[in-house]
């Protein structure tokens, strides 16, 4: 197993490794994790859930009951566990996949649990599930979103290109940062954009003066997300997220200030200066290293894991999202966790949990993120909470 910045050199390693060397590529990992993160406040916390072994965490297990049966009836037979997945005999994991799919013998369910051995099936029969609190309203349309880009490094290309696969078209993007030379680059990708825009200046991106510049210039709004990334290829890792807390801190300010909404997501490269950028109230953090050392455990414990992360980053595949909850449950209704796991269902996605807005600053309770709750405990919903589903697209 190993680990590769950039991917014109995964080639050459499957040459030389072939098929016993599973090659994590960092850089793209990292990219779609920002890209991703960016638009969904809370997202990189159920990252980290997932993969630290201090929390719950996703396993495979054959289930023979389940034979015959269909995923649907999977997704609702753990009371301590959240299915998220299937993996054939013999294929690689499919996640969130039709709710009719019927699971073989050999397949194997793909669960988020405490440990291998709770995943199993709760024998209580049919669920307990309260149709009055289901809201069967439509899903939110998604609009044109503004981002402003701060700092460059070699992910920041992979990074633009993953938020132009998921962005609604009519969105653009706005890349400020201290070297000129990142121009000639964001030129070259902006030839190869099919949804989103893409403009460049030179800036000092820690100075608050020129924060606020560039947050109030815009005539087309206000700006939707702000991602603040390392200069990691300029400076050491230290002067790196040094340059990343004062820009923080700055935007903090700022906001504050005028009123800005916009969702801020900052790459550390030091997990010990994590605790720092907490107190700039970065709504995530995206620690470089840290989440590939997660994810490099992970694959060495469980060489199928490699096609649940591949699938989870991948624009074409099923991905995590954190969707209003109000699109699944009626707010101010109490409902169990079954009820919001069937009106998942009813959408053709996976519930695994949800995030409550009033705990977002909360650090002893992963800001407000519940992953993998008991399926029978009793949740009330508010404006602004969320529910976290696998699913296919946004």
């Amino acid at each position: 197993m190993g680990v590769l910045r950039r991917e014109r050199n995964l080639e050459i390693a499957k040459m030389i490794g072939g098929d016993e060397v599973q090659m994590v590529l960092s850089g793209r990992a990292i990219a779609r994790v920002i890209a991703q993160t960016c638009r969904q406040v809370g997202l990189s916390i159920v990252y980290t859930e997932l993969l630290d072994p201090a929390g719950d965490q996703i396993y495979f297990r054959e289930e023979p009951e389940l034979v015959g049966r269909t995923y649907a009836e999977a997704v609702s037979g753990y009371e301590d566990s959240a299915v998220m997945g299937i993996r054939p005999r013999g294929g690689t994991a499919l996640l969130n996949p039709p709710m009719e799919t019927i699971l073989r013998e050999g397949d194997e369910v793909i669960a988020i649990s405490a440990d291998v051995d709770s995943v199993r099936l709760s024998g209580a029969g049919e669920p307990v599930v309260q149709p009055d609190a289901i809201d069967t309203g439509p899903p939110g349309r998604r609009a044109p979103e503004r981002t402003l880009i701060l700092g460059w490094n070699w992910r920041a290309g992979t990074i633009v290109r993953q938020l132009d696969a998921f962005v609604a078209p009519g969105s653009a993007i706005t890349v400020a940062a201290m070297n000129e030379a990142v121009g000639l680059e964001a030129e070259a990708l902006s030839r190869e954009m099919q949804r989103q825009q893409i403009r460049f200046e030179v800036a000092q991106t820690a100075d608050r003066a020129v924060l606020e510049a560039l947050l109030a210039e815009s005539d087309d709004g206000p700006y939707d997300h702000v991602v603040v990334l390392s200069y990691s290829d300029d400076f050491d890792a230290q002067r790196a997220d040094a340059l990343t807390l004062l820009t923080l801190m700055h935007l903090r300010t700022v906001a504050d200030m005028h009123g800005y909404g916009f969702s801020l997501v900052s790459e550390m490269m030091d997990v010990r200066n994590r605790d720092l950028a907490g107190r700039a109230r970065a709504d995530d953090f995206i620690v470089s290293d840290r989440l590939i050392s997660l994810i490099m455990t992970q694959v060495s414990e469980n060489r199928a894991m490699v096609s649940v992360l591949q699938d989870l980053v991948d624009p074409t595949g099923a991905e995590i999202y954190l969707k209003p909850a109000g699109e699944y449950v009626k707010s101010g209704a109490p409902a169990c966790f079954y009820t919001v796991v069937e009106a998942a269902r009813r959408r053709g996605e996976t519930a695994i949990g949800y995030r409550l807005q009033a705990l977002v600053e909360d650090q002893d309770r992963s800001f407000g993120v519940v992953v993998n709750p008991r399926k029978s405990d009793v949740v009330t919903f508010s404006p602004g909470d969320r529910v976290i589903v696998v699913a296919e697209d946004q």
